[in-house]
């Protein structure tokens, strides 16, 4: 036997990486306590930012700005706020933009976002609002001198007429001022290092960082996954697990883990996880890719 066969999966790696954490906002007392939980058990790992979602339609608006306030109040974390381009105008956006900035908030996640379900998912742009995620972008660093991260897609958005043409959106995000991509979710190294080289060959330089997504219910990621490929050996791995929260839980961590060490063994050193505001899976993934908390 070879000592690549013998050694243990996950030995050696040196924790020389950088993570970044997604929550959502919380819509009751419970669930308020469940993601200060997450964030409390997360922040020794000292992530390089957190970012706080944004319901479709500014529905969670007031929501989000909350949970972005008190981070900055009662942690020492970076935190990123999402905004979206969905039913507002540029008025509304420029003022909740405002608002984060006077609160201390540094770091904007700008998305075109999705369109609510009543729009027959189709996103139609506000009359007085944005058009795309890149004129956010530019109205954004137009108001204020924010660090923005923008969304990529390895395996092409929905929306997007062509490969092409979402390439080439991506670079309008970034040329607009946009410092780097988060990917969408992806479980295809492939996919990701293919769209790397095109990203690379499109003269973009800007950090792509892999959006790690683990499995909390199977049925919820097939129904998330848009153009995302679910190959079929992760079909088998999570078959009858749906209704067992406790060894879905442990087989998503380990399944999520390896796919960051080969995303790892590709050079890449900086990840960002949906925590879907659960503290364990992710902690556990950077404690496998030799990440310890800080003193």
């Amino acid at each position: 036997m070879n000592s690549a066969e013998t050694a243990p999966l996950f030995a050696d790696l040196p924790g020389d990486i950088s993570v970044s954490f997604e929550f959502f906002p919380p819509k009751s007392e419970k669930m308020e306590e469940q993601l200060w939980d997450a964030i409390t058990q997360l922040a020794p790992l000292a992530p390089s930012f957190v970012s706080v979602t944004y319901g479709a339609g500014g529905s969670t608006r007031e929501r989000t700005h909350s949970t972005v306030a008190r981070i900055v109040q009662e942690t020492a974390l970076v935190p990123a706020a999402h905004l979206t381009c969905v039913a507002a105008s540029k008025a509304e956006i420029a003022e909740v933009a405002d608002q984060y900035w006077q609160a201390g908030v540094r770091h904007i996640v700008a998305l075109r976002g999705d369109p609510p379900p009543a729009d027959g998912g189709k996103f139609t742009p506000h009359p007085e609002g944005y058009a795309s995620a890149a004129d956010l972008v530019a109205g954004l660093k137009a108001s204020h001198d924010f660090e923005i991260s923008v969304a990529a897609y390895p395996e092409v958005h929905p929306d997007a007429l062509s490969a092409e043409a979402d390439l080439d959106n991506l670079k309008r995000k970034l040329d607009a001022g946009a410092t780097r991509a988060i990917t969408q979710f992806f479980y295809s190294t492939d996919a990701y290092f293919r769209f790397l080289d095109k990203v690379l060959a499109a003269g973009i330089t800007a950090p792509i960082l892999p959006g790690i997504m683990p499995v909390t219910s199977f049925a919820a990621i097939r129904r998330m996954s848009g153009n995302t490929e679910i190959p079929a050996w992760m079909e088998a791995m999570f078959e009858g697990l749906d209704d067992r929260p406790g060894p879905r839980s442990l087989v998503s961590a380990v399944v999520a883990a390896d796919l960051c060490r080969r995303l790892y063994a590709g050079g890449v050193r900086d990840f960002h996880f949906y925590t879907l505001n659960r503290a364990e899976q992710a902690y556990a993934i950077c404690q496998l890719l030799g990440l310890r908390p800080k003193a």
